[in-house]
């Protein structure tokens, strides 16, 4: 049926908000804020794609509450959910048994976790909802925005969302619903690293014409529960070396918590060249370490998940403002990759957004483009945090993880001291990560130990703790633009990498009997909405859209 013949309900507010992540909620706390200073009403709602808010949220994560203490100052007396400050802060270079400790008093002062704090950035959503809540902000879980709704000025007007109940095969099914049009005077795309609505917008208004390419990072995590004797809470521990080779970016972290928790990750920068690297196994073995082992040996892993993070920083956040939204947080790109840290960023930019557009509907304004967004955030302590960490990124890259590193370090340490001011001026990444793999011919198979299933495990095992879960039968949400090139071109250029860089199985190539005539097939079930696969593949034939609402995994502590 074509897409006009579609009848659909529509509900009008004055800011609708694509995502229920700590930039969507802090716009949507920070509007109903100014509603109530400026004695106004001002009709704010938040659909979140996950079965409820804080089930896709995923991070390390050491937490700088700097955006929480703008947007809600009395958060500890609210009983916000951070409670572990971190205490010993260890930077350590891994080799293939030993380590060595890298110096904090060298680390520029940003890298300092001093007043962070360790916590579960979903308990942390999940908080900021009821907050939210209780200023009257309307919030829809499981709600899945599929589609942008356009003006007749082609303006963004708002969103499709709620659809359900179409088949695999197009047909619709007795529960089918055509879902409705939620319409605002602006909208704010907060869906994160990569989001769908977000390629669309971009690309419309040409938003990225003038930045560099994103670039990207996955991050896997696991949480575990330890014995008593092993939990030092407030513990932070950041490695880089063993098992990644000297032109692989990436590293790890592990942080002491709550009630005996350990949250265990590993980032893979997505520029790696290598087609037959795996960053899930890359994890698996990194825990095998002795450095890395001792913290978690006699504990038991309770949850599993991976997200891809945005890398690209300064150089890469597109133009934010458009007819109608705007993009926030991640959607955008505010993470600054050598602290590892960008939820305070995106609760900043939320809050930016939301005042740029109350301001706007208090002047009878609508749909035009928040110009006072962009220029709030070029003079915001958001950009000068990522312009002190520019070059980070670009020098890793020209110069592998060891010089790379430490040409990153005196860098921040002058840039900072000169107040923005580097001596590499402003270093371009110069291509996206799909353009950076290699043939596979250029390199060999990469063996990893089996995992044991005590300290490392296989990838199916690990879904199964994300409470991952999907309706089997809907149109698939991981589309091929040419179903014959994963077996025309990516599996003879380079080995089909999806079936390596996908941390949750979903891509496999299969054979017959005889060993022969190889089929790509797509588990679609096991999807944990990392975008991975939307990112690193080389021919980009794989395009991410939602799935029904509620899908997904359902991260708890995570």
């Amino acid at each position: 049926m074509a897409e006009e013949e579609i009848a659909r309900e529509a509900m009008e507010y004055d800011v609708v908000i694509i995502g229920g992540g700590p930039a969507g909620l802090s716009a949507a706390i920070r509007l109903k804020q100014l509603a109530a200073e400026a004695g106004a009403e001002v009709s704010v709602a938040v659909l979140e794609k996950g079965a409820e808010i804080g089930a896709h949220i995923l991070s390390g994560a050491v937490i700088d509450p700097s955006g929480l203490n703008q947007l809600i100052p009395d958060w500890k007396e609210k009983g916000a959910p951070l409670e572990t400050e971190v205490t010993s802060d260890q930077f350590k270079f891994l080799g293939p048994a030993g380590s060595a400790d890298l110096p904090t008093f060298m680390m520029p002062p940003l890298m300092n976790n001093h007043g962070n704090y360790i916590a579960s950035l979903s308990n942390l959503t999940k908080w900021m909802a009821g907050q939210a809540e209780e200023l009257g902000v309307e919030i829809y879980p499981g709600m899945a925005a599929s589609e942008p709704v356009y003006d007749e000025n082609g303006a963004l007007k708002g969103v499709v969302a709620g659809v359900f109940g179409i088949a695999k095969d197009g047909h619709k099914k007795p529960d089918y619903q055509p879902g409705m049009e939620l319409h605002g005077k602006y909208v704010l795309i907060a869906e994160g690293v990569r989001g769908s609505l977000a390629k669309v917008l971009q690309k419309r208004y040409d938003l990225a014409a003038k930045s560099q390419p994103q670039k990207f990072g996955i991050g896997i995590k696991e949480l575990w529960e330890v014995p008593a004797d092993k939990h030092k809470p407030g513990a932070v521990v950041h490695t880089v070396g063993w098992p990644l080779d000297g032109q692989t970016g990436g590293g790890s972290f592990l942080y002491h918590w709550g009630e005996r928790y350990v949250s265990v990750g590993y980032v893979v920068h997505l520029n790696y060249k290598n087609p037959y690297l795996s960053p899930f196994d890359i994890f698996q073995q990194h825990k095998l370490h002795p450095e890395i082992r001792q913290h978690i040996e006699g504990g038991k892993r309770i949850a599993y998940g991976a997200r891809a993070i945005t890398e690209g920083g300064l150089q890469s956040v597109p133009k934010l403002a458009f007819p109608g939204g705007a993009l926030i947080g991640c959607s955008a790109g505010f993470v600054n990759v050598p602290r590892i840290k960008g939820s305070h960023n995106a609760m900043k930019t939320g809050m930016m957004a939301a005042e740029a557009a109350f301001e706007a509907i208090q002047e009878g304004r609508q749909r035009d483009t928040l110009e006072a967004y962009e220029t709030a955030y070029r003079e915001s302590e958001v950009y000068k945090d990522l312009n002190r960490v520019r070059n980070a990124k670009p020098l890793l890259t020209r110069f592998g993880a060891f010089f790379g590193g430490v040409l990153g370090m005196f860098d921040m340490w002058t840039t900072t001291l000169l107040g923005g001011v580097s001596f590499f001026g402003t270093l371009k990444h110069g291509k996206a990560d799909y353009a950076s793999l290699d043939k596979a011919s250029k390199h060999k198979p990469i063996v990893y130990p089996k995992p044991d299933g005590v300290l490392t495990f296989d990838k199916l095992s690990s879904v199964y703790l994300s409470n991952t879960n999907h309706e089997e039968d809907q149109p698939a949400h991981l589309t091929l633009r040419d179903p014959s090139i994963p077996i025309k071109v990516n599996l003879p250029e380079y080995a089909e990498p999806a079936t390596r860089y996908c941390p949750a199985g979903v891509y496999e190539v299969l054979y017959d009997d005889a060993g022969a005539n190889p089929r790509f097939q797509i588990n679609a079930q096991n999807c944990v909405h990392c975008k991975t696969c939307d990112i690193k593949d080389p021919s980009q034939n794989i395009n991410w859209v939602t799935p029904e609402g509620g899908g997904g995994p359902n991260y708890a502590n995570m």
